[in-house]
């Protein structure tokens, strides 16, 4: 069915572009008032900052951020350094540039023998055993290898890549700030990035790209392999009369068009660059000198063939736009641009509406029944194919095949309709024979060559993965018509109502714990806010019994989860009464108190030893003392140990109050001397009454002094009565 150009430019805030095989889309461009394309523009610019430690330059050229320099796209001509060393430069990079294109010249004519050897090996491998052990291993070693397709490669045409130049000079010592240059935008503003710049200007046309300065004589692009059709435009470019210091690159529409079709074109890019050069000198740094032009004409000169049968555009303003330039560029053709003008929406008519709709779903419905999902993150694209409710298919081993390929043909058309650019990652279902994974990197390869985008495609990896790079033609479709969540914060999801009632409590209680606030007022969404009063009342009314501290909780049908907020106020509306019971919390108390009581016991510890010292030297009683006296003695043993014990658990209890303690044991030793005197015990049952004394809590070497002299004082007494005794019973 014929392909046709449909355009849609009612509407002054958007223009959008389609090619359209029959209702298949199959290629898709759009551009909107905010976000004009500004890639390929030449601005006059200046300097604002040298920058050694990237070795590039920071360039303020009108734009929303300053643009970014590097050191080897900056054109020897803006180096401040003597004439004589600036012209060997130069010479340096057209001899560079002459052996590049020869090294070219000779590598396509190796990478076509090596093509037609890779697709004799492919013949011979699908008729082979899949069980090949050796095979399979040669594949694998073939993973790691990167192949670069598509035939319409645009940028490689217009700028060719550039290896830095010997580092002769530093950037610090050849450019300086507040110069001025001539820079075109290489790649757009993205996020925090400010755009690439470069001082090697080319103007693309529809047949040729004319490179003012840079040192290439003339070529023509790569992706003409064809050895009669190069060497026949090679004749053409070299009858053209490009200046010195200027190249020429002849582009694959130019492939089948005439001498003069091409010397037009050339002429027409040469007449350009003298406007752009007049502008220059009378421009004042900064400011715009170049525009690439709308969509509409960047999209008929680029994406216009011979395999398109009419341009249709819907909107007066768009038409004469689009019949203007293709009268300018392409004069035969202009009878081919139509103005739409029918009741029907142009798209509408060739369904195309609903499949643009469609483009911000991550997910692609394919035909078999599988589907593919596009997830697009920071750092790379991932596409998941799955097989979804595909079960046609005799075997696991033919369902994936068939998916497989089927996504492979889809994967190919979102990536152009999409402009999905970066590292992508495409996880297909595994299969285990070696071949089908060759089929699918074939077709996926095949369909890829159609792509104006710069692609490098790695091979299926043992982990079922593809690797692939592609370069960023325009501003994504989804960056241009979308702006972050401002609830999800760009996460696709929301935090549910009872995790986030749960937050707040935790928030309100850490509030209570600091002790700042009187009253707290929460403002939550309506679902949170029910859950709150609703599910989670009693845990509120302990918070403010336990912290004395009021809540309030509000509604706020504004706020969308995870938003909330929270009040503090000083005062309170309500009296609360004083906090019912306060926390515990870290005490250093507590474990001082048990340093003290183990101290205590170190030193109870000596103090009842030597205590026990003079009562095992005492212990021996006389001989002839009776049944009784020992008896009592027993008796007073058990006693004195049993209130041994209590005191000293009495001294673990009250540990700080020894002075209390002194005045007792003051008491009960004055208690027991004079029931001595009173009643006369015999000698063991002075020695048990002395036992069983309180020891004395004094610290100390005097207080154990002031003990024994006690007892020395009584045995003296005892001694002395016992002398006398005899003299009165003589008496």
């Amino acid at each position: 069915m014929a392909m046709k150009m449909l355009i849609d430019a009612t509407h002054a805030e958007e223009t959008r572009v389609v090619v359209v095989d029959g209702t298949k889309v199959e290629e898709f461009d759009f551009e909107t008032a905010n976000r004009r394309q500004i890639a390929g523009n030449i601005y006059l610019a200046k300097v604002t900052r040298v920058e050694p430690s990237l070795q590039a330059a920071f360039i303020d050229y009108g734009g929303n951020r300053h643009g970014f320099l590097a050191f080897a796209e900056i054109h020897p001509d803006y180096y401040q350094i003597p004439a004589a060393d600036r012209e060997a430069l130069k010479a340096e990079e057209r001899a560079h540039a002459d052996a590049q294109e020869a090294e070219e010249e000779r590598g396509r004519s190796r990478r076509s023998s090596r093509s037609e050897r890779a697709e004799r090996a492919e013949q011979d491998d699908e008729t082979t055993s899949d069980g090949d052990e050796a095979q399979g291993q040669d594949a694998s070693d073939k993973d790691d290898e990167i192949e670069s397709v598509a035939d319409e490669d645009v940028t490689e045409e217009v700028r060719a890549p550039r290896k830095p130049r010997a580092r002769r000079y530093k950037i610090q010592e050849v450019v300086k700030v507040r110069q001025i240059m001539l820079v075109q935008v290489v790649k757009e503003e993205r996020g925090n990035k400010g755009a690439a710049l470069t001082t090697y200007l080319s103007l693309p046309g529809r047949y040729c790209v004319l490179m003012p300065n840079t040192a290439r004589g003339g070529g023509i692009s790569r992706k003409i392999t064809n050895a009669a059709d190069r060497k026949k435009l090679k004749d053409i470019a070299g009858e053209l009369d490009v200046p010195k210091g200027a190249g020429l690159i002849i582009r694959t529409a130019g492939s089948e068009r005439t001498r003069t079709e091409i010397r037009r074109d050339y002429e027409y890019l040469l007449r350009l660059w003298e406007q752009i050069r007049e502008l220059t000198f009378r421009s004042i740094a900064p400011a715009p000198i170049y525009e690439e032009g709308d969509l509409i004409k960047r999209n008929i000169r680029d994406l216009y063939s011979k395999d398109i049968d009419e341009v249709l555009v819907e909107g007066e303003r768009g038409y004469q736009a689009a019949r203007d330039f293709m009268q300018m560029i392409m004069p035969t053709h202009t009878d081919s641009v139509k103005h739409y003008q029918d009741q029907m929406p142009l798209f509408a008519r060739f369904q195309v509406e609903s499949y643009l709709a469609g483009m911000f779903n991550p997910t692609v419905q394919l035909k078999s029944g599988g589907y593919i999902v596009i997830g697009i993150t920071e750092a790379l694209v991932a596409i998941d194919v799955n097989s979804g409710r595909a079960t046609k298919e005799g075997s696991i081993e033919e369902t994936a095949l068939k998916t497989n390929l089927e996504a492979a043909d889809e994967v190919a058309r979102q990536l152009r309709l999409r402009d999905l650019a970066g590292l992508i990652v495409i996880d297909f279902i595994d299969m285990d024979e070696r071949r089908n994974n060759a089929a699918v990197e074939k077709r996926i390869k095949d369909k890829l060559k159609s792509d104006r985008a710069r692609i490098q495609i790695g091979r299926i990896s043992g982990f079922g993965l593809m690797e692939m790079s592609r370069q960023r033609l325009r501003p994504g479709m989804l960056e241009s018509t979308t702006q972050p969540c401002a609830h999800c914060h760009g996460t696709g999801l929301i935090r549910s109502d009872d995790s986030l009632a749960l937050t707040i409590l935790r928030a309100i209680e850490d509030e209570g714990t600091r002790k700042r606030s009187r009253e707290v007022l929460v403002k939550a969404p309506i679902a949170v806010a029910n859950f709150l009063m609703n599910g989670k009342r009693e845990h509120v009314a302990n918070i403010e019994a336990r912290y004395g501290m009021s809540v309030r909780v509000e509604a706020d049908p504004a706020l969308v989860s995870p938003d909330y907020a929270i009040e503090k106020f000083k005062t309170a509306t309500r009296v609360l009464p004083e906090p019912s019971k306060v926390p515990l919390g870290v005490n250093a108390d507590l474990m001082a108190s048990i340093d003290d009581e183990e101290d205590l016991d170190d030193i109870d510890q000596p103090i009842e030893a030597l205590a026990e010292e003079p009562e095992a030297e005492a212990a021996p009683a006389p001989s002839d003392a009776g049944p009784e006296a020992r008896g009592s003695e027993g008796d007073a043993d058990a006693d004195g140990e049993g209130r041994s014990r209590r005191r000293r658990r009495r001294r673990r209890r009250k540990s700080g109050d020894r002075s209390e303690t002194e005045g007792q044991d003051m008491r009960s030793g004055d208690d027991q001397d004079d029931d001595e005197d009173e009643e006369g015990a015999d000698d063991s049952t002075s020695e048990t009454e002395a036992e069983d004394s309180p020891a004395p809590t004094r610290s100390g070497r005097s207080r154990r002094r002031g003990g024994r002299q006690d007892r020395d004082d009584r045995d003296d007494e005892r001694q002395a009565t016992e002398a006398a005794e005899p003299a009165m019973a003589d008496a």
